[in-house]
C-alpha cells in the first residue's frame, strides 16, 4: 500500500548550520521564487528519497529529567555503487562526505503542503556490505542542534546584563556561539536574570538553566530552529487552540495502540530552589508527603534576580507535581489507517510540542479513560510500505489557572501560577 505522503530525504554537504533547498528551474518544489535559495557553488545537496529504505526519528521530552532531549534520526540508504565510501574517488560525493552535514526529512501531503519531520546534523555513516548481497547500504545517524550546543563552550556572553529576560539571555548565548538569527524563535521570558558570570561552561547547559529558571521550554523544532517558549505560553497553550480529538468510536481520529502508566515517576512534593548568591527557598506539600513519602528536587544554580522568584519556582513546581494520576504516555498512529482522510493526515503532520490533544479510550469492558493532554514527543518509523507515528503525551509541565477554560479554570482545583 503506498504511503499517503511523499517523503523527501535530503543531505546537504555544505558547511555551516543553515539549511537551504537549491533553486531548481521548472521544479514545482525546488523552483519557488522567494522560497528556495540559490545554492552555494561549494554546496552539494543530494536527494536520497528514492534510495532510502528506513527512517527512524526520535524527538521528545524526558519525563524523568524534565528536559527536552536532542532529537535523533537514523536512515538506511541503499548504496549499490559505493558512493558513500569516502575513499571512492569516482563517487560524486568524493571529498564531501564529512560528519556534521545537514540531513532533513519532510513529508508532502495530498494538498502539496510540506511538513518537516526532522532537521539535524550527521554524526555517523556506518557502511554495510553483507556477504552474498549485491547491494550494500549505509546507515546515517544525525542529531539536532542540541548536539552542537552541547559541544560549544561559552565564557563571556556579550550583552548578558542583569535584568534581561530568560529568553533574551538564551538569545545572547546563541549569539556567542554564532547560531544564525534566522534559525531562532525565542520569546523574551517573564523572569529577569542576573548578569552573566563570565565563567567557561557548556552553552547548552547554560541555556537549560535559563529555561528552568523561567519554567519555560527550550527545544529544537523539526525545521531545525532553536525555540524558547516562556512560562505564560507553557501555562496557557493548552487552552489556546481546540485539541486534536483521538477517539475509537468514529467521532475522532482513530489510533492503533495506547500506552498507560500509573506510578510515582512524576511526583515531586518537596522542592528547594536557590539562585546564585541567594538563599535556598523550600516548598513542600504535607498531604502529598503523607501519601507518597518525600519526593524531592534540589536546584542551586538558578539565575533569577530575587529569592522571591526562586520561591515562586519551588511553589509552582510542587503544586504541578504533588499528586499522580493514571497517565496516557503515548498513542500509536498508523498513517495507512483507511479511515484517515487527507484532512486527518494534514492535522497529524501539523502536531508538535504543546499541541493539545483529547484522548478517549474505551475498554472492551466499557470503562473509559478521558484525558486532556499535550504532545511532548514524536517518533517516526517509516519504510516504503509503512508509516507509524508514536505521539508521546503528558500533562502540562506547569499548571496554571486559565480563565474561561473548562479544564484549567476550575476554582479550588486548578493551580494558581505566577
Amino acid at each position: 500500500m503506498p504511503l499517503p505522503v511523499t517523503l523527501t530525504v535530503s543531505l546537504d554537504f555544505s558547511n555551516g548550520p543553515n539549511y537551504g533547498i537549491p533553486f531548481t528551474l521548472d521544479d514545482t518544489k525546488k523552483g519557488i521564487l522567494g522560497t528556495n535559495v540559490l545554492a552555494d557553488n561549494s554546496s552539494l545537496v543530494v536527494d536520497l528519497s528514492d534510495s532510502t529504505t528506513q527512517i527512524s526519528i526520535r524527538r521528545g521530552r524526558d519525563i524523568i529529567t524534565d528536559t527536552y532531549n536532542a532529537g535523533q534520526c537514523t536512515i538506511q540508504v541503499l548504496d549499490p555503487a559505493g558512493n558513500f565510501n569516502p575513499q571512492n574517488s569516482s563517487s560524486p560525493y568524493f571529498g564531501y562526505i564529512q560528519p556534521l552535514r545537514k540531513l532533513r526529512i519532510s513529508a508532502t501531503d495530498a494538498n502539496n503542503v510540506t511538513t518537516y519531520l526532522f532537521s539535524g546534523y550527521t554524526s555517523e555513516y556506518r557502511y554495510s556490505y553483507p556477504q552474498g548481497q549485491q547491494t550494500g547500504y549505509v546507515t546515517i545517524t544525525a542529531f539536532d542542534a542540541f548536539k552542537i550546543f552541547n559541544l560549544a563552550a561559552v565564557s563571556t556572553v556579550t550583552g548578558g546584563v542583569a535584568g534581561q529576560g530568560t529568553g533574551t539571555r538564551i538569545d545572547k548565548i546563541l549569539d556567542a556561539i554564532n547560531w544564525p538569527t534566522n534559525m531562532r524563535s525565542i520569546m523574551a521570558g517573564q523572569t529577569t536574570v542576573q548578569a552573566d558570570d563570565g565563567t567557561r561552561r557548556v552553552s547548552l547547559t547554560q541555556m537549560k538553566i535559563s529555561e528552568f529558571t523561567e519554567q519555560g521550554a527550550f527545544y529544537i523544532d523539526p525545521q531545525g530552529n532553536a525555540v524558547f517558549k516562556d512560562r505564560n505560553y507553557v501555562v496557557a497553550s493548552p487552552a489556546a487552540t481546540a485539541p486534536v480529538q483521538f477517539k475509537q468510536d468514529g467521532t475522532g481520529i482513530n489510533y492503533r495502540e495506547v500506552k498507560f502508566a500509573f506510578d510515582d515517576k512524576l511526583i515531586y512534593n518537596s522542592a528547594s530552589m536557590k539562585m546564585v548568591g541567594g538563599t535556598a527557598q523550600v516548598v513542600s506539600d504535607a498531604a502529598s508527603i503523607n501519601t507518597y513519602f518525600i519526593h524531592s528536587i534540589t536546584k542551586d544554580n538558578l539565575i533569577m534576580q530575587t529569592d522571591a522568584d526562586a520561591l515562586n519556582v519551588a511553589a509552582v513546581y510542587v503544586a504541578s507535581r504533588a499528586t499522580t494520576t493514571l497517565r496516557i504516555d503515548a498513542i500509536t498512529l498508523d498513517f495507512l489507517d483507511p479511515t484517515y482522510s487527507t484532512a486527518t493526515i494534514a492535522k497529524l503532520l501539523a502536531m508538535d510540542y504543546f499541541t493539545p490533544v483529547h484522548i478517549v479510550n474505551t475498554t472492551p469492558q466499557g470503562s473509559v479513560v478521558d484525558k486532556y493532554l499535550q504532545i511532548q514527543g514524536l517518533s517516526w518509523d517509516i519504510t516504503p510500505n509503512s508509516m507509524i507515528c508514536t505521539a508521546e503525551t503528558l500533562e502540562p509541565q506547569v499548571d496554571g489557572f486559565i480563565l474561561d477554560s473548562a479544564q484549567y479554570g476550575i476554582l479550588g482545583t486548578s493551580t494558581l501560577s505566577y
